[in-house]
């Protein structure tokens, strides 16, 4: 896995004013845009049910699969347009989703479950063998427990067997979905810093999707806050973690004189938002 070698401004994925509608009526996103830069991480952000899961899905094309689908828009990765593709198609290109609630293969080891990240690949057996030995660097629980059953282990040493076994195709971009749920903030300290580590050392892009706005708008560089299938508000991390809605609404901060999230009325945040 080396350097990518992208300009760090040059954007590795657009999504540009998609809509995503399930079973034929349903509309979940409603005109979301939004770029990655290549080589930087970007957190996507918002309560339960904003929409995050299926932006990350409408990316990675798994939307067919829960009868969904991409109606309006369009979505770039590199130079082409990959809402057509399958997603196996979109791996081999190197970009890969880690999904919500990890997903191991509990009867496989956690070496298989490494393993079968690597499924798209054709450059031999001797590359494949030095990526598993660098997940193993950057994951040296998971080669310690290597011939455990992933069933078997702990929260913490499933999401990192997802995330190793996502490296393991070789992506230039990684879609990653509630990296910190169930965890202890421990083990989230310890992922987000592992993916820090991935980023800088690898090149790997990250879009990150997560309720834990606090944590995300600290290792990640740009931030979008979705609500209710819209984008609301977006900007540079720094600034979100800075601004009075995000301080209240995401991050447990009231200002002066400031209702709880759960005092304020939906539509006056809608205002606020998009004033």
């Amino acid at each position: 896995m080396s350097q990518l070698g992208h300009q760090p401004d040059a954007p590795i994925l657009s999504v540009n004013n998609i809509e995503v509608i399930y079973d034929r009526v349903i509309l979940v996103l409603k005109g979301v845009s939004l770029t990655v830069p290549a080589g930087g991480i970007t957190a996507l952000l918002g309560a339960n049910g904003a929409g995050k899961t299926t932006t990350l899905k409408a990316i990675s094309n798994l939307l067919r699969a829960e009868r969904g689908e991409v109606t309006k828009g369009t979505i770039v990765f590199g130079d082409d347009q990959v809402q057509s593709l399958s997603p196996d198609n979109l791996v081999r290109r190197g970009c890969i989703q880690v999904m919500e609630g990890r997903h191991c293969f509990g009867h496989l080891s956690v070496e298989d479950n490494l393993m079968t990240g690597a499924y798209t690949r054709r450059d031999g057996k001797a590359a494949i063998a030095r990526d598993l030995e660098l997940v193993y660097e950057y994951f040296p629980r998971l080669k310690v427990r290597r011939s455990s059953q992933a069933g078997y282990t702990s929260g913490g040493e499933q999401q990192m067997t997802a995330i190793g076994r996502a490296l393991m195709s070789k992506p230039k971009m990684i879609l990653l979905d509630e990296p910190s749920m169930g965890l202890a903030p421990q083990l989230v300290e310890e992922i987000f810093g592992i993916v820090k580590k991935l980023n800088e050392e690898q090149g790997v892009s990250f879009l990150l999707a997560e309720q834990n706005t606090n944590t995300a708008l600290r290792y990640a560089k740009y931030g979008y806050i979705l609500e209710s299938g819209r984008v609301v508000l977006d900007g540079e991390a720094a600034a979100l973690r800075e601004n009075e809605d995000v301080k209240e609404f995401y991050l447990g901060v009231a200002g002066e004189g400031r209702k709880s999230f759960k005092d304020v009325k939906h539509y006056k945040r809608r205002k606020r938002w998009l004033s």
